[in-house]
């Protein structure tokens, strides 16, 4: 019980006050020693708590709707009426993964211009191929045999999917959630671009006036962000799976 115990407190609370210690920590020792008057003006506790905020908030959209979107269209793709396009989807989901997420960007900009809802769909649509491709492929790497054994027992083909499948597949389906936003925690730095704000201000604006500190900020926190947030989600995982 005890070590249940020490285990759950060091996954949910010390970890997670680890990486938020080191960022307050990070953000207090450049608010008060920015190197210079233009790191001063960029680096203040308002301006990095709304890139910080901006960031945050692309993220959770964009992951948010890529799970929403993702997951039933994966499972819409095992289903017998549909598997004969299965291959081909994931196919191109994998090809559509190869495509630098700058250009992907840059493309809906030409199409939706500037701003953070032009940012969080083209985040949206890379953020979707990993949860797309993990949750078809978790559920199509289950035994035949199992799904045939659960149809002799008369269970009917949703109860298949919400008891059998989906519980089988779900540790490979969590796994794409995870990469997704790991990726798009990286990929929201450049949507700075498309004027949409986040930590990707801080690093551009860093390395066009050549003030690192400035880099270092944006890129640390951003790393800060993609380890919290896979840990929670890995903590969610390990809960779920066990229960």
């Amino acid at each position: 019980m005890m070590q249940e115990l020490r285990r759950k407190w060091k996954g949910w609370i010390l970890v997670p006050a680890i990486l938020l210690g080191l960022a307050i920590g990070l953000t207090v020792y450049v608010v008060n020693n920015p190197g210079g008057t233009m790191a001063a003006r960029m680096l203040t506790y308002p301006s990095i708590f709304r890139y910080l905020r901006e960031h945050v908030l692309m993220v959770l959209v964009s992951c948010l709707l890529a799970i929403g979107a993702g997951v039933p269209i994966g499972i819409m793709l095992t289903r017998p009426r549909f598997r004969s396009i299965g291959r081909v989807v994931e196919n191109i989901v994998n090809v559509g993964q190869t495509i630098p997420s700058l250009a992907i960007l840059a493309l809906f900009f030409t199409f939706l211009g500037r701003g953070f809802n032009t940012a969080v769909f083209a985040l949206w649509l890379y953020s979707i191929l990993p949860i797309l491709r993990n949750t078809y492929a978790g559920i199509m790497s289950i035994q035949p045999g199992i799904i045939e054994a659960a149809h002799g027992m008369g269970m009917t083909p949703l109860h298949v999917l919400g008891r059998i499948e989906l519980p089988l597949a779900y540790p490979v389906i969590m796994a794409g959630v995870r990469t997704a936003v790991v990726i798009n925690v990286g990929t929201a730095t450049l949507a700075t671009f498309i004027g949409a704000g986040g930590l990707g201000d801080l690093i551009v604006t860093g390395i066009s006036v050549g003030r690192p500190i400035i880099i270092f900020t944006g890129a640390a926190l951003s790393a800060i962000l993609a380890i919290l947030l896979d840990h929670i989600l890995g903590q969610i995982e390990e809960r779920l799976v066990g229960s």
